[in-house]
């Protein structure tokens, strides 16, 4: 029989960190009873510098439930995917199977059992992918559709209308080990992978309580990671506007010297103006993004930590 455990990041999640908790051990108690995994499969609450009573919680849920509820306290906020990549690497060698799953049960805990199946058909990686986007707004459901097409585009693999709930063998979580990379997008990262892979498909939920914690900022700032992180085409679209440019330009002198020599030149005060603002513009786009990118090779070759883990509750001590 495999292990499972549930990786959970939290941040800011006192207000139904109980609820979850509750919700993902009837889960495990289910499938134990259906003899689909071991019984000491757990839990694992990750906490990501929260400022509210997240890990007191996660400490009193380990008390209570100490076979079912482990949790990693990481040294500060480092952001969601480095948060579920350390609750991974965490997990991987004191479980056979995992899945992620955010805290504030949005994604269906019911479609999980679904996801076992899978996995001991001989899937890998199960993504778990809404059927629809009906209960986002029309701008969120707008913009993430957006989102996947530009990801598409640009020649990044993704599952569409997947996020991180997903179930991962423990030959994918060390492969996945493998990736020592910083700039984390792990919806990227994860068809890269391999193996057999498989979907379950479920209706995403109202959050249970709280507030969302990926505000447009942060979505916008996860998609443009994802793009550069994984395609250089945003640079290959710079140079090719630069020749558009530069065939346009030579375009404009042969007419301007038409103009000159008919007699036909007209002060063109508006076209020079605007002429200078957009090449000017179009510079510092193209300069910023060179600047992203070394940016991003500068951060990488630091090899610096990517998290610091401060605690981990494990079963049988509450501190290792």
């Amino acid at each position: 029989m495999d292990k499972l455990a549930i990786v959970v990041p939290c941040y800011n999640e006192e207000e139904v960190l109980e609820i979850a908790s509750k919700a993902l051990r009837q889960v495990l108690d289910d499938l134990i009873g259906k003899n689909k995994i071991h019984r000491e499969s757990f839990i694992l609450f990750v906490n990501d510098g929260s400022r509210d009573r997240t890990w007191e919680l996660i400490e009193k849920e380990h008390r209570e439930h100490p076979a079912q509820v482990r949790g990693v306290k990481l040294a500060g906020n480092v952001g969601h995917q480095y948060a579920l990549t350390a609750g991974l690497i965490t997990a991987k060698d004191r479980c056979d199977v995992s899945v992620s799953i955010d805290a504030d049960l949005q994604d269906d805990v019911d479609v999980i059992e679904e996801m076992i199946d899978k996995y001991h058909q001989g899937c890998d990686i199960v993504y778990g992918v809404r059927r629809e986007r009906k209960t986002d707004t029309f701008f969120k459901r707008t913009t993430a559709q957006g989102f996947y097409k530009v990801m598409a585009m640009m020649g990044v693999k993704t599952v569409y209308n997947h996020a991180d709930f997903r179930l991962m063998s423990r030959r994918a979580m060390e492969q996945f080990a493998l990736y020592k990379e910083s700039n984390l997008f792990l919806r990227g990262i994860m068809p890269t992978i391999g193996y057999r892979t498989d979907s379950v498909y479920y209706d995403r939920k109202e959050r249970v309580a709280g507030e969302s914690k990926y505000p447009l900022k942060k979505m916008l700032a996860l998609a443009f990671n994802g793009i550069s992180s994984f395609s250089v085409k945003p640079m290959s679209m710079i140079m090719w506007a630069g020749v558009v440019i530069l065939l346009c330009s030579v375009l404009a002198a042969v007419y301007a010297l038409i103009s000159y020599f008919t007699g036909q030149v007209v002060p063109g005060w508006t076209s020079l103006i605007l002429s200078i603002w957009f090449l000017g513009g179009l510079q510092l786009i193209a300069t910023g993004m060179v600047g992203l990118y070394i940016g991003k090779i500068y951060m990488e070759v630091k090899h610096r930590p990517r998290y610091n883990i401060e605690t981990v509750l494990e079963k049988k001590t509450d501190e290792l």
